[in-house]
């Protein structure tokens, strides 16, 4: 675990892996240094937002007495159900791809738990990993220039669903309806970093 300072009032935290990020958000999350005022996990890192500047050496210090071995692990967060119509263009690929059959792959989707590791690309996009390495698959050779709102897919470690209609270069395996970037809604995403996600058949 390594610190570097980010702008007058940030700590980037340096880790190794996607599961050291995992656990010292939620360490950092259930008992956070004096003076922090926001965590920011990204796949191999963690920005420290703190009120002050003068903040930032006690929270560095608290920070790196907080080594990954040590921490508690991933938060049991809030749990959010996602309906999905497992009709997507690429779920036959991700079945030749994984050497599962369609049915499977649709089994392995909704028979786990997962966490939203982090967010990103665009607002309201929750990047979410499982235990199930099975469904690791590689993005699209070729990135498409629309994928609808609600669109489900995989790639690499992730799965996700898109919250507005973008450019995507994922595995699409299905849709939803649920919507999860609202302006109007507080806050406006659902999948928050540390949110836990079931998804069942719709």
């Amino acid at each position: 675990m390594r610190t570097r300072p980010c702008g007058d009032t940030g700590l980037l935290v340096e880790l190794d892996s996607l599961e050291e990020v995992l656990a010292l958000h939620a360490d950092l999350a259930a008992d956070p240094p004096s003076g922090t005022v926001d965590l920011v996990p990204a796949a191999r890192t963690v920005l420290v937002r703190v009120a002050a500047a003068a903040d930032l050496p006690g929270v560095a210090t608290d920070v790196l007495a907080r080594e990954p071995g040590a921490v508690r692990g991933r938060a049991e967060g809030e749990v959010v159900e996602i309906a999905v119509t497992y009709d997507g263009e690429d779920l036959d690929d991700v079945a030749r791809h994984t050497g599962l059959d369609p049915e499977e792959v649709v089994e392995a989707h909704t028979g786990q738990t997962w966490t939203v590791a982090f967010a990103g690309f665009t607002p309201g996009f929750g990047y979410l990993v499982g235990a199930d390495d099975r469904l690791h698959v590689l993005r699209r050779e070729s990135s498409r220039t629309r994928v609808p709102a609600g669109a489900v897919g995989l790639a690499g470690e992730f799965s996700g669903v898109y919250p507005r209609e973008s450019p995507g270069g994922w595995q699409l395996v299905g849709r939803t309806d649920h919507v999860l970037w609202d302006l109007d809604r507080d806050p406006p995403a659902v999948l928050l970093p540390g949110t836990r996600v079931r998804f069942v058949r719709a």
